[in-house]
């Protein structure tokens, strides 16, 4: 009978086992990397994040009683490049105060393209590589925090 019982206890854990997984699982952002020459030695490098529908991504900057997790763009050092402020956020903001908690926060519902600007000190090629930390929120829930990794060519 032992094996009977721990059958049961196995497919009562199943329905939290498959909530946890589906939500692991879910992945309403996803990222596309490019680098554009804009002059001699300088480049705009694009971290295009495209949402689904019904999510949002929070903006780089927000209050500071802020409860969720701001886009942070992080750029691995690279004895050959200059990264010059923090990137640019191009796409349609939206912000939104939550009436219970008096809080405002600022996020991007379809799209959003962080840019950041870059100089090479020669003519050369090579790659530059980072992460991009990020929360995916609905109006009902969030997911947890996630990171990404990125690479980009310079040519």
């Amino acid at each position: 009978m032992p094996p009977k019982k721990s059958m049961k206890k196995f497919l009562s854990l199943c329905p939290g086992i498959f909530a946890i997984y589906c939500c692991m699982a879910q992945n309403p952002v996803t990222w596309n990397y490019s680098a554009k020459k804009i002059s001699k030695n300088v480049y705009e490098v694009h971290l295009k994040a495209k949402i689904q529908n019904g999510w949002h991504l929070y903006s780089q900057k927000q209050g500071e009683d802020f409860l969720g997790t701001p886009t942070k763009v992080k750029f691995a050092k690279h004895p050959l490049v200059v990264v010059s402020g923090k990137p640019a956020e191009v796409g349609e903001l939206e912000k939104s105060k939550d009436p219970v908690l008096n809080i405002e926060s600022a996020y991007y519902s379809s799209e959003v393209d962080f840019v950041q600007t870059i100089t090479i000190h020669d003519k050369i090629k090579t790659t530059i590589n980072g992460s991009i930390q990020f929360q995916a929120c609905t109006n009902e829930k969030c997911l947890p925090p996630a990171s990404v990794s990125f690479s980009v060519a310079i040519n």
